[in-house]
């Protein structure tokens, strides 16, 4: 790939490739925007079929994180790492000392994370060679299992997205269809259900499926079968690229509201649910509350502080509604909207107070 275009189409700042002969190590770290912060983005580990898969998914994701971060009122940029490699067999300890070493390289510029393929105990070998890490264990000051709180932002970003389509936030009584009962999305039945939510669920473990009827009294139903439910909300909690060309035309909801990433297959698909008149939350606002959670590491991890952080999704989705009527646009471009404005304003504050600065100092050299 041209990897300089890329760069200057999208506004790349920087992309590091870091190799180690001796532990394997073959990764792409990717800052895409520092403005806020220091780049914030997790570490992932997958058998890539080309370098420049690798290297297109690590600056795909890294700008999605510029966007994730800054929606969520983080003050911080966006990066991401991929290394490539089996992570069932290729680990080693100093491979990921040394990543961590390169981590360190950076000065603070780039700050990792736990990702697909990667765990806490990586992220521990990280943490031996920089600071620069979140996700470590608890005795270094982790925040802990993110899915509860993730879970919890998707519970209160799915309650503005219903006062948006149905003129109150409460769930009580309303249906609503999970697909996928992980624990991300467990933890967010739970919630429902001591609402008084209806739940409809499906995922392809059938235990999980059984432990959530069980549970809060779900009703159970194929894989294919989820997208045709009479329900109140959708819930997309497992796969991404489920709102496509084939699910559109089943969809009987009000209100799509889940945790899963990249719900939309094509820009387009926003476009069509948007005239619809299908109340979207953006799946990278409303599932920010992982990242909202591990920030606060950054200062010294308070439980409560991170989920008084986190409870304002709520008003994050809402104004994303707000930016969506002001302007005419569908809710996935008012995302985007508003992450871009809070960049450009702070890129345009700094820009003021360089100037004001450059002529301070012009001044005292002319007197």
């Amino acid at each position: 790939m041209q990897i300089f275009k890329y760069m200057e189409t999208y506004d790349f700042e920087q992309v590091v490739l870091c190799q180690d002969k001796n532990s394997g190590l073959k990764a792409i770290i990717a800052i895409h925007d520092t403005t806020l912060g220091p780049a914030l983005g997790g570490a992932r580990m997958w058998t890539y079929a080309s370098e420049d898969e690798a290297i297109e998914d690590a600056l795909r994701l890294a700008r999605g994180m510029t966007y994730k971060n800054a929606a969520a009122g983080l003050n911080l940029g966006g990066g991401k790492t991929v290394i490539i490699g089996d992570p069932k067999t290729d680990k080693n300890e100093e491979m990921f000392r040394a990543f961590g070493r390169y981590i360190e390289s950076l000065n603070g510029r780039y700050i990792t994370a736990e990702d697909v393929g990667t765990t806490e105990a990586d992220m521990d070998l990280i943490h031996l060679e920089t600071d620069y890490v979140t996700g470590v264990s608890a005795e270094f000051g982790s925040s802990g299992n993110p899915s509860p709180v993730t879970a919890y932002g998707i519970y209160v970003g799915m309650k503005a997205a219903a006062k948006e389509a149905f003129g109150s936030d409460s769930l009580e009584g309303k249906t609503i269809a999970v697909q996928g009962v992980g624990n991300v999305a467990y933890t967010l039945c739970e919630h429902l259900y001591e609402e008084g939510a209806k739940l409809v669920v499906t995922d392809i473990n059938e235990e999980a499926v059984q432990r959530a009827v069980d549970a809060f009294g779900a009703t159970a139903v194929g894989i294919d079968e989820i997208y045709s439910q009479e329900v109140d909300i959708f819930a997309p909690c497992a796969l991404g690229a489920v709102i496509n060309d084939d699910t559109i035309p089943q969809l009987k909801c009000k209100v799509i509201a889940g945790s899963a990433n990249n719900q939309l297959k094509e820009d387009r698909h926003g476009d069509q649910i948007h005239e619809m008149g299908i109340i979207y939350a953006p799946d990278y606002v409303i599932n920010s509350g992982g990242v909202i959670n591990v920030a606060d590491e950054l200062v010294g991890y308070n439980r409560e502080r991170a989920l008084k952080r986190v409870a304002g999704i709520y008003d994050t989705i809402g104004e994303i509604f707000k930016i969506s009527k002001r302007d005419n646009i569908p809710t996935y471009k008012a995302a985007d909207r508003l992450a871009e404005e809070r960049i450009e304003s702070v890129r345009r504050s700094r820009g003021q107070f360089l100037k004001q600065e450059k002529s301070i100092l012009s001044k005292k050299t002319i007197e």
